[in-house]
């Protein structure tokens, strides 16, 4: 009997599969959701088929795309899915930061349930969304954003909270002359920002656990500790938390 977990998101798509026990990942995959998420769905079902999971297993889809998989037995939210995937990479008592393709979640956890959470949904600002754009705007993969920002001067600010009008300011920088570690580095200070500014709207005590694409980012790890003046964990199977909690959901 196999537990599997599938979280479709809205950049990336995640599937895990667990043993009868819930206590051990037996195969896990990640792909981008593309434009249709239905098609992506049934891609992951041929891959299960083909892996022999399909036959003997209890499907449980989230996600942003949870809907689109006629094949699952049941769906859970999001905010269930990661805490319970959060506790299974590292404990029950976690404050949960999930930095997503369109939205970020924070979660707070305790003693197995999840307690509180907050979602910034309504904007692209502070996701991996955010980063994306601003790479393809300066023409670099996001590794390379990352790496150079480091380098770069961190007193450069964007001050725009919106994404589109942070473009037009990384448009503009670029037509001063600013160079692109300088920019970079102000890109990832201006997600570091929004995401702590969500988090400490909680105002959650002890360190933090980082889940979703960024996961095992240290650069952005390091620089939302010195904001939350906490440590940010993370772990190799972050980015599958969502996909690991549904498959501990089954029933």
């Amino acid at each position: 009997m196999y537990n599997i977990g599938i979280d479709i998101g809205s950049t990336a798509s995640k599937v895990v599969v667990l043993n009868e026990e819930k206590s051990e990942i037996i195969e896990k995959k990640v792909m981008p959701s593309g434009w249709n998420m239905r098609e992506t769905s049934e891609w992951i079902h041929s891959w299960l088929d083909e892996g022999g999971y399909v036959d003997d297993s209890t499907v449980v889809a989230t996600g942003y795309g949870r809907i689109s998989v006629p094949y699952s037995d049941q769906s859970v939210t999001e905010i269930t899915c990661h805490a319970k995937g959060a506790e299974f990479l590292f404990g029950d008592t976690l404050n949960i930061i999930d930095i997503g393709g369109q939205d970020t979640k924070f979660i707070l956890m305790k003693n197995g349930m999840v307690s509180d959470f907050l979602m910034n949904d309504k904007c692209a600002a502070g996701t991996g969304r955010f980063v994306e754009v601003m790479a393809d705007r300066l023409g670099v993969t996001l590794s390379e954003m990352f790496d150079q920002s480091v380098e770069g001067d961190q007193d450069l600010k964007l001050n725009s909270m919106c994404t589109v009008f942070s473009e037009s300011e990384v448009i503009s920088l670029m037509g001063e002359g600013k160079p692109k570690m300088d920019i970079s580095a102000a890109v990832i200070n201006s997600i570091a920002n929004k995401v702590a500014g969500l988090v400490k709207r909680k105002r959650a005590t002890g360190d933090y656990f980082l889940t979703g694409g960024f996961c095992n980012n240290q650069i952005l790890m390091d620089k939302l500790g010195e904001r939350l003046d906490a440590t940010v964990y993370s772990h190799d199977d972050g980015r599958y938390a969502g996909a690991i909690g549904a498959a501990c959901s089954a029933k």
